[in-house]
């Protein structure tokens, strides 16, 4: 059998069979192949969304509440981001949706309750930097009580809004 001498990559055995070179050179393209693939992910550069860049709209019925898709949509597949601005004493009246949510405010304080009507009593606190999950199908309903207030919610589309209708 014929040996081969150590490579500057790494050291080779002196001796070797057919088998064993074949199997080596094999795993030495996998790791070559594999590390240059994380390289190009490494290079690639981060695309932000910045926030002038997003296209505020209000509801028709509501110029209280202004909301921005960042990431996705709604009404596409796949994960979404929603940005939603509350001019102080804002409200969102009672609502559910099929899928999971979790908002995180971002500022200001937001006031969260569950149910089919909108009851102050029941109504939560969730101040900056807080994280709330309205569970899929749960009606809630929110309001930035006490001045205005943004959040971010997150959830998996597609999907929808259902408001609650008396």
């Amino acid at each position: 059998m014929m040996g081969l001498p150590p490579t500057a990559c790494h050291s080779v055995p002196v001796m070797m069979t057919g088998k064993t070179i074949v199997k080596r050179c094999i795993a030495h393209i996998l790791s070559v192949a594999l590390c240059s693939g994380l390289s190009i992910v490494q290079a690639a550069t981060p695309l932000p969304v910045l926030p002038s860049t997003l296209h505020w709209m209000s509801p028709p019925n509501n110029p209280a509440i202004e909301a921005a898709w960042v990431l996705g949509a709604e009404q596409e597949p796949g994960a979404y981001i929603l940005r939603v601005k509350l001019a102080s004493g804002g409200k969102i009246p009672p609502h559910k949706h099929p899928d999971e949510r979790s908002s995180t405010v971002l500022s200001g304080t937001i006031y969260v309750g569950f149910g089919k009507f909108f009851d102050e009593t029941q109504l939560v606190a969730i101040p900056t930097g807080a994280v709330y999950v309205a569970p899929a199908n749960v009606p809630h309903y929110v309001w930035a009580k006490d001045g205005k207030a943004v959040y971010q919610e997150t959830g998996v589309g597609p999907t929808t809004t259902i408001f609650i209708t008396k």
